[in-house]
């Protein structure tokens, strides 16, 4: 699927959920944000911050608040789309555009708006420096495949790691080969292992 270069393109990639990606658009835009394509996803900021993404789905689209974690979230309609990743981030996800009640979703837009003026923040936890520990299968690979051994390298530390405790963590043999055979394909691209979640 190719990047979209505009919010109108993106739209045109999603036929089925057009009617949903508008109305969310057409609410954002009642607000002073900025509105450009980042990370191929429509991303709505202020003053250089990155407030709310949309994400279109398989089965839903989300909005993304970036600081979501600070929402009073009065409704219950916030998601840790991305538990042990994610301090911050929350999404709300929605199946049809009527799921989509607009007097309820601008309180949550204005308290994410009012938060960013007051500064409010959520910082990312400091990043894992510790040296990768490579389970013996993928060493034993990575040492027979010079070409896949060089990809692996080019990829930051948190991937490598992400990588080699996903091997690790498998209990039996077969699954950990199984696993091996499942991201060779992800480490030649240079993807995360998650990066496979990110279009559905």
């Amino acid at each position: 699927m190719p990047a979209p270069k505009s919010v109108d393109a993106y739209i045109k990639l999603y036929p089925q959920w057009q009617d949903s990606i508008v109305k969310l658009r057409d609410i954002l835009l009642e607000f002073s944000f900025d509105e450009e394509i980042k990370w191929q996803f429509p991303t709505y900021s202020m003053e250089g911050k990155n407030l709310i993404s949309i994400c279109a789905t398989k089965s839903y689209v989300g909005l993304w608040f970036f600081q979501g974690a600070l929402l009073a979230d009065n409704e219950s309609k916030l998601l840790n789309a991305q538990k042990g990743k994610t301090k911050a981030m929350r999404q709300w996800q929605f199946e049809s555009a009527k799921d989509i009640k607009k007097t309820i979703l601008k309180k949550y837009i204005k308290e994410t708006i009012r938060n960013h003026k007051a500064g409010k923040i959520i910082k990312a936890a400091k990043a894992n420096t510790k040296p990768v520990v490579i389970p013996a299968l993928l060493k034993k690979t990575l040492k027979s495949n010079k070409k896949l051994d060089l990809e692996f390298k080019k990829l930051s530390l948190a991937k490598r790691r992400e990588y080699a405790e996903y091997i690790a963590n498998a209990k039996q043999l077969k699954t950990k080969e199984r696993r091996l055979e499942k991201i060779i394909p992800l480490i030649q691209a240079g993807k995360s292992l998650n990066d496979k979640y990110m279009k559905k």
